[in-house]
């Protein structure tokens, strides 16, 4: 009888609720406002799961910012401040206060941007290479070790006269085949005359 007396006293119960809500004047249970009846500091896989990850548990520290429906004191009096001192100003002062400031903005902006594209542009400056590698070792190569350089002499080149011969360089090709004529009442340092051309004494500058 006391199992019969409990479920009878249920079963009106939940008829009763069940007419409450299904009353036109009932509203949807969405818009009410949600009261903590349990808080846990444990991990809820639920709250994470609708949270979407951002809340993790449902403690009385976290409560009191999520279903907060009123700023905090100290931000409700700065607004009342705020909203006082907005009355008292024309409107054609806050025009001109709106215009300065988007004025300010608009050149910190322009600055921020500015900054961004040279700090781009002289990252780009850095990392561009203004040489080709392959060319520089092959310069290194030719230049130190005579690689890539050709042993031909250039066309109409005669053979190298020894250095050891006085006035080697004011000799022409074919010259070696003329008669060396010795000058009659030149003194004994006179230098021969080679096909006409004297020979110029050692330290001192050939003519022709």
């Amino acid at each position: 009888p006391s199992v019969l007396d409990s479920f009878a006293l249920l079963s009106g119960q939940l008829n009763t609720l069940n007419k409450v809500l299904k009353h036109e004047k009932t509203p949807l249970l969405r818009n009410q406002v949600i009261i903590p009846l349990v808080l846990s500091p444990d991990r809820d896989e639920e709250i994470m799961r609708q949270t979407e990850g951002r809340v993790p548990v449902f403690s009385h520290e976290v409560v009191p910012d999520h279903l907060r429906t009123k700023p905090d004191p100290e931000v409700e009096e700065q607004e009342k401040q705020l909203i006082t001192d907005a009355a008292r100003i024309s409107p054609d002062a806050a025009q001109k206060q709106i215009q300065s400031l988007n004025k300010m903005c608009s050149n910190l902006l322009e600055k921020i941007s500015k900054e961004e594209r040279e700090s781009e542009s002289g990252g780009l400056r850095q990392n561009k290479q203004t040489f080709n590698p392959a060319d520089t070792n092959a310069l290194v190569a030719a230049v130190a070790f005579g690689k890539g350089l050709s042993n031909r002499r250039p066309p109409g080149s005669g053979p190298s006269v020894q250095s050891g011969q006085p006035g080697a360089g004011a000799i022409i090709a074919g010259a070696s085949g003329m008669q060396q004529v010795p000058m009659t009442g030149a003194p004994a340092q006179q230098q021969p005359m080679l096909a006409g051309v004297q020979m110029a004494p050692a330290g001192q500058p050939g003519k022709v």
